[in-house]
């Protein structure tokens, strides 16, 4: 299998989408993938189980993508092997009315991952820049000062939300918490192909609605504002990565090797040692229990 690298999908200077391939060749079979992922799930699951013990770190996966880009499957496969007890994920669906009457990104700082733990955001704050650019009457239902209606969003509201998410992810990297952000580029091609088999397996009808039929005339102007978000809010503490994922195993074992082989450069995180009484007399300690 090729060696991967993790700068070669992080998005560092500016991008054009059209221009970025929604493919990758890792040189092996389905099979090998396969194999490789569990493997590196494996070792992520253990710098969690140290991360755990250590408790000065969290990490917030964060996972971004047109409709049927896989992003549920993903998780199931990248996490597979991790303990329940270090993991927490998050499916921000349509805001609630609780969730309204806060600013938009109450509902996120309040599910964000204790140190020690790996928090998944399946959609994430940047719905706030993604839908709502694509449908701003979307945005009347939080009542926000100064915004009466559609014609009140302009380039500036945008350009604030930006700065208010890199504020949000900078506040958050600088406590203590190690964010990934990526974006799974799917091809409209392999879109539809998805769409349409869920509608030829009669198992997979309850993931279609015609709602995706809607949105995917839209494919452009979700493309643009993608576009428009990546580029101005990856940065050091906080980057994007851009994940080929035409192909769905190729897609899990790229993020899960840039989860690993980042967070492998945390030379701190590891499993805290007993305090020197305790460990001076582990010796004793199985005497006690071997005798009882």
């Amino acid at each position: 299998m090729n060696n991967i690298k993790v700068e070669d999908f992080k998005v560092s200077s500016q991008i054009k989408i059209s221009d970025l391939s929604t493919s990758y060749d890792l040189g092996a079979d389905k099979k090998d993938i396969k194999n490789a992922l569990r493997d590196v799930s494996e070792q992520l699951a253990d710098i969690q189980n140290a991360m755990y013990a250590h408790g000065k770190y969290a990490v917030l996966f964060c996972i971004q993508g047109m409709d049927t880009a896989g992003k549920d499957s993903l998780i199931r496969e990248v996490f597979k092997e991790f303990n329940v007890r270090g993991i927490v994920a998050h499916s921000f669906k349509k805001p609630t009315n609780l969730e309204l009457k806060h600013d938009y990104l109450w509902r996120h700082y309040i599910a964000l991952p204790a140190r020690g733990k790996f928090g998944i955001f399946n959609r994430t704050h940047y719905e706030n820049v993604l839908v709502t650019r694509v449908h701003p009457e979307y945005l009347m239902y939080e009542n926000m000062p100064g915004i009466n209606s559609v014609n009140d969003v302009n380039e500036e509201f945008w350009e604030k939300r930006f700065e208010e998410i890199n504020n949000f992810e900078k506040h958050i990297a600088d406590n203590g918490t190690i964010v990934f952000k990526f974006f799974l580029n799917i091809s409209k091609e392999e879109q539809k192909n998805r769409l349409l088999r869920r509608l030829n397996r009669p198992d997979k009808h309850w993931k279609f609605s015609s709602d995706d039929l809607k949105e995917r005339k839209l494919w452009d102007k979700y493309q643009a504002c993608y576009e428009d978000a990546i580029n101005n809010t990856s940065k050091p503490h906080a980057p994007w990565y851009n994940i080929p994922a035409d192909d769905k195993p190729t897609a899990r074992y790229i993020v899960a090797r840039i989860l690993y082989d980042t967070l492998l450069k945390y030379k701190d995180i590891r499993e805290p040692e007993l305090p020197p009484k305790e460990k001076a007399n582990i010796n004793v300690y199985k005497e006690q229990l071997k005798n009882e």
